[in-house]
C-alpha cells in the first residue's frame, strides 16, 4: 500500500495564545463500558457555513467541524449555550504556476516575479482585518505555533519579508522588461498581446476576500486578472488534475487542513517544497510539465529517509529546504487560521488536539451527548465531486477523511500534545545500530519480487540500520467490520501491493504518480520476517534520534481494509483497466476514479469478487511465505462472500476495523451514518482515548530595561508550562531585519524564571533607537511554542 503522509486535505506585540482551562483526563466519566465508542451513532450532515450558527441555535447539530467565519465565531463565543473550540487547524497559501509558456510569457515562470509576490501580499491585513485577529501571518510552510518553527525561527523573523507593494512592483517591472514584456497603457504586454493571469479563488470561506485582495495588487502591478470563484471540487479539479502548461490556472488560493501535531516534521516540508513527493505543479503525472528542483529533492529524500547522523544535521537539512522553498516561492504562505468549532454545551468527551482541535480522531471515539446515543456532526460537505473513497489514491479531502478516521484504527498515531508517534492499535519494539552502524538481516527474511511475483529470501550478507518488531495482537483478536478475522494475510497483501504499485513496470506506468513517490521510501526496506501469528519483523535503512519515529517510518501496513477488497480493486484497476486509483490516472485513461461509496464503482469490485469466487481465485503467491500458506481456499471464499453480503446490507464497500462502521452513505443527501462496532473482542472501550485539554504554556512577567551602549544588560521573565522549559531569543535590527544576536536559555525548574544576559561588547555595537526582541518558550513535553514580542530601547 502507498505510504500515506500528511499532512494531506488554516497581533500586536504578543502573538495570540489560546489559553484554556485544563480538563483533566481523570475527571472524564465515560457513559458506559461496552466495546467500541461512547456514542451509538454518528450522523454526518452538510450545513452551509453561513447558516451553521443558526442551525446550532435550532439544535439541529451537536458539533460543527468546518471552521466558522470569524464574525459568527465571535457571536457564539459569548453565548452560554455553546462551547467554542479553537485550533490552528488550517494553513493558507497561494500556489503559483511556474511553467514557462511556449506561446507567450507566464509571469510566474520568472523567479523574480514569484519572489516579488512575497512583498505584494499583505499578511498582516489578512490576519488582523479579514480574520479579525484569529490568524497568524506566515512566511514559510511552518506554522508559527509549530515546534519546528524554532528550527527556522531566525530565518523567518529575520527574512525581511513584509508588505511592500512599491518594492514588489519595481521587482516585477524589472523582471518583465528583461523577459521582453512592455507596459502599454498600464497593462503588461508580450509580443503585442496583453498578459492575462487566470486566478482561481475559493468561495466557501474568507479566501474569497483574500483572492480579491491579491487580485487588486496584481492589477496595480500591471496585470490583467481573470478571476474565477469556485467551490472545492471545481477548483481542485482545475488546479491539481490539469497540466500546468495548459494554463487553466496561474494562481490559486490553497487551504490545508492539519490533522495532528508533528514534533519533528519530515512530510510537510517535502510536500510543500520538494517535487519528488508529487505535490508541486506537474504533480508527477505522466505527460504533464513538471516543476523540478534537484537540490530540494535530494535534501527532501535525506530528511524523509532519516539520512542524517544527529539532531543538528537534521535541522541543517530542514533549514536549507525551508530556505530554498522561500527562494523558489512557488508557494506564497499567508496565514495559519485559528479555526473555530462550535459545540452544544452538553457534548462531552472532546480531546483538544494541539493542531486539529476537536477534529482529532481521538474525539470521535469518546464524543457523546449526555441524554442521547447519537451525535450529529456538521460539516460544510459530506460529499463533493472530488470526494473519493479508496485507500491507495483517494481519501485526499477533509470531507472524506474526517469520516474515514472514525472507521479505521491506524497502527500508530501522533500524541495529541507531544506530537510524537505512539502505538495506537499496534505495539512495537525498536532496535537500531544507527546512525553509524548496521544490523545483520536474517537470511530467511523476505522481500516481494515484482518480476517473479514471489516472496524471496534475502540471503546472507544483507545489512540494515534498524529493526522493528510490530505486534498486531490488538488487531488480530478482533474482526473486520464484515465479520471476517483480521490476520497476517492482510498485512502481507498490503506490503506486496505497495511493491507492485511502485516497481511493476506496467502498474507503475498506469499509476505513475503513486509509483514514483513510493519508490524512494520502499527502497530503504531490507526485509520482512513473520515471527509468529501476531508479529512481523521489519528491517529498514532508517535512523532517527527519537526511536518512535523509526517505528512510524517502518510500519509496513496500514491495515485499512481487508485483503480481498484490495485484491479486487487491484484487478479492476490493473487487470480490467475499468477504473483508476488516482485522479490523474482516471483523467488520462478516461475511467472512473475508484470510490467505494459510489454504486457504479462498487459494482465493478463486486463483479470481480464474484469472478474470484467462481474461479476459486486466491492472489497468486502473495500468501506463500517461507513455504507456508497464510490463506486457505475456504477462508478466501468466505471472505469474498462476506464482502458481497456487506454491500447488500450497507450499499458500500468501505470495510475497515475501527470503532464505527459506515452504515449508510448518501451523496445527494449529503449524509453519512456511522454505527458503533460493538464486537466483543474489539480492544477498546470508552475512556481509553480521552486526553482532555493540552497543558497551557506562556511567557509572563517580562522585564525589559533600557540598554546603554557598552554596558551590560539583562532581560528576564517567567515561563509557565509542562516539562523541561527553555526560551529561545532573537535581538533584531528593525531597519535591516538583521538578527544581531540569538541564543537559548533554560528556565529555573521551580520558579520558571529565565534570564537573557547581554554583555557590554554586544551592546557597544548598538546605536540609540528601538530594536525588536523575540522570546519563544518551548517544552520537551508539548509540541507547541509560545512567542512574546517586545521593543527594546537603546539610549545614549
Amino acid at each position: 500500500m502507498r505510504k500515506r503522509i500528511c499532512l494531506a486535505i488554516t497581533m500586536g506585540l504578543v502573538l495570540p495564545i489560546i489559553l484554556i482551562a485544563p480538563v483533566s483526563a481523570s475527571s472524564y466519566q465515560p457513559p458506559h463500558q461496552l466495546p467500541g465508542p461512547a456514542a451509538d451513532r454518528l450522523l454526518f450532515k452538510a450545513f452551509d457555513v453561513d447558516r451553521a450558527p443558526l442551525d446550532m441555535e435550532a439544535g439541529k447539530l451537536d458539533l460543527y467541524i468546518f471552521s466558522l467565519k470569524t464574525a459568527a465565531a465571535e457571536k457564539l463565543r459569548v453565548d452560554p449555550r455553546f462551547e467554542l473550540y479553537s485550533a490552528p487547524a488550517t494553513t493558507l497559501s497561494l500556489v503559483l504556476n511556474p511553467s514557462p509558456d511556449p506561446n507567450g510569457l507566464n509571469p510566474f515562470s520568472l523567479p523574480e516575479v514569484r519572489w516579488a509576490m512575497q512583498y505584494l501580499v499583505d499578511r498582516e491585513f489578512i490576519a488582523r482585518d479579514i480574520y479579525r485577529g484569529m490568524a497568524l501571518p506566515m512566511v514559510s510552510h511552518v506554522s508559527p505555533r509549530d515546534y519546528d518553527f524554532l528550527t527556522i525561527y531566525d530565518m523567518d523573523r529575520g527574512s525581511g519579508i513584509v508588505y511592500d507593494p512599491e518594492y514588489a512592483r519595481d521587482m516585477i517591472s524589472r523582471a518583465m522588461i528583461d523577459a521582453g514584456a512592455g507596459l502599454e497603457e498600464g497593462i503588461w504586454h508580450f509580443q503585442g498581446e496583453p498578459i492575462r493571469i487566470r486566478f482561481i479563488g475559493r468561495v466557501e470561506d474568507e479566501r474569497r476576500e483574500i483572492a480579491d485582495l491579491v487580485r487588486s495588487e496584481l492589477e496595480k502591478a500591471g496585470f490583467m486578472v481573470a478571476i474565477s470563484y469556485r467551490p472545492f471540487a471545481a477548483a481542485t479539479i482545475t488546479v491539481y488534475a490539469t497540466d500546468p502548461q495548459a494554463f487553466e490556472w496561474h494562481i490559486y488560493t490553497e487551504g490545508w487542513g492539519r490533522i495532528a501535531p508533528q514534533r519533528y516534521d519530515f512530510a510537510t516540508v517535502n510536500q510543500m517544497n520538494a517535487p519528488w513527493l508529487g505535490n508541486m505543479p506537474g504533480w508527477l503525472e505522466a505527460g504533464f510539465w513538471q516543476y523540478t528542483h534537484e537540490e530540494l529533492d535530494e535534501l527532501g529524500k535525506k530528511l524523509y529517509r532519516g539520512e542524517f547522523s544527529s539532531y543538528e544535521e537534521r535541522n541543517r537539512i530542514y533549514r536549507r529546504m525551508s530556505e530554498l522553498g522561500l527562494e523558489e516561492s512557488v508557494r506564497i504562505w499567508l496565514a495559519t487560521v485559528v479555526n473555530s468549532y462550535p459545540a452544544q454545551k452538553n457534548v462531552q468527551g472532546i480531546t483538544r488536539d494541539l493542531v486539529a482541535g476537536p477534529r482529532s480522531p481521538l474525539t470521535f471515539r469518546e464524543i457523546h451527548v449526555s441524554d442521547a446515543g447519537e451525535v450529529t456532526i456538521g460539516h460544510l460537505w459530506v460529499w463533493t465531486e472530488r470526494t473519493t473513497w479508496n485507500p491507495v489514491g483517494g481519501l485526499g479531502d477533509i470531507y472524506s477523511v474526517d469520516i474515514w478516521r472514525q472507521l479505521h484504527d491506524p497502527p500508530l498515531w501522533n500524541h495529541p500534545f507531544t506530537g510524537i508517534p505512539q502505538p495506537f492499535r499496534a505495539t512495537f519494539q525498536v532496535e537500531t545500530a544507527g546512525p553509524d552502524d548496521t544490523l545483520t538481516v536474517p537470511a530467511d527474511a523476505v522481500t516481494w519480487n515484482t518480476d517473479t511475483k514471489r516472496w524471496e529470501e534475502v540471503g546472507t550478507g544483507v545489512e540494515a540500520i534498524s529493526r522493528v518488531v510490530f505486534d498486531y495482537t490488538l488487531y488480530f483478536q478482533s474482526n473486520w467490520h464484515h465479520g471476517e478475522p483480521i490476520n497476517m494475510a492482510d498485512v502481507v497483501y498490503s506490503i506486496a501491493q505497495g511493491y507492485e504499485l511502485a516497481y511493476d513496470p506496467d502498474k507503475s506506468r498506469i499509476e505513475m504518480s503513486v509509483a514514483v513517490t513510493s519508490r524512494p521510501y520502499l527502497d530503504t526496506f531490507r526485509g520482512y520476517r513473520i515471527l509468529d501469528e501476531n508479529r512481523i519483523e521489519v528491517y529498514v535503512d532508517f535512523w532517527h534520534f527519537h526511536e518512535d519515529y523509526i517505528a512510524s517510518y517502518a510500519s509496513p501496513a496500514g491495515l485499512s481494509m481487508p485483503w480481498e477488497i484490495l485484491a479486487a480493486m487491484d484487478e479492476v484497476v490493473f487487470g480490467q483497466r475499468r477504473a483508476a486509483y488516482s485522479d490523474t490516472a482516471a483523467t488520462r485513461f478516461n475511467v472512473p476514479w475508484l470510490s467505494l461509496v459510489m454504486d457504479r464503482d462498487c459494482r465493478l469490485v463486486l463483479r470481480t469478487l464474484r469472478e474470484f469466487m467462481g474461479r476459486d481465485v486466491i492472489p497468486e503467491n502473495i500468501f506463500q511465505v517461507n513455504g507456508s500458506s497464510l490463506v486457505s481456499e475456504k477462508e478466501a471464499m468466505e471472505r469474498y462472500q462476506s464482502a458481497l453480503e456487506w454491500f447488500e446490507r450497507h450499499g458500500n464497500l468501505v470495510i475497515s476495523n475501527g470503532p464505527f462502521f459506515l452504515s449508510a452513505y448518501d451523496p445527494p443527501a449529503q449524509y453519512a451514518e456511522l454505527r458503533a462496532f460493538r464486537e466483543e473482542n474489539y480492544p477498546y472501550r470508552p475512556g481509553e482515548w480521552y486526553y482532555g485539554d493540552p497543558p497551557a504554556m506562556f511567557i509572563d512577567a517580562v522585564m525589559i530595561p533600557e540598554l546603554v551602549p557598552g554596558e551590560e544588560g539583562e532581560f528576564s521573565g517567567i515561563v509557565e508550562g509542562p516539562g523541561r522549559l527553555g526560551v529561545y531569543y532573537l535581538f533584531v535590527d528593525p531597519v535591516t531585519d538583521e538578527v544581531l544576536q540569538a541564543g537559548e536559555t533554560e528556565s529555573d525548574p521551580v520558579s520558571g524564571r529565565f534570564q537573557v544576559p547581554l554583555d557590554g561588547e554586544f551592546t557597544a555595537q548598538l546605536f540609540p533607537g528601538l530594536y525588536r526582541l523575540y522570546l519563544v518558550a518551548y517544552s520537551d513535553e508539548v509540541a507547541l511554542i509560545s512567542e512574546y514580542r517586545a521593543e527594546v530601547e537603546v539610549v545614549p
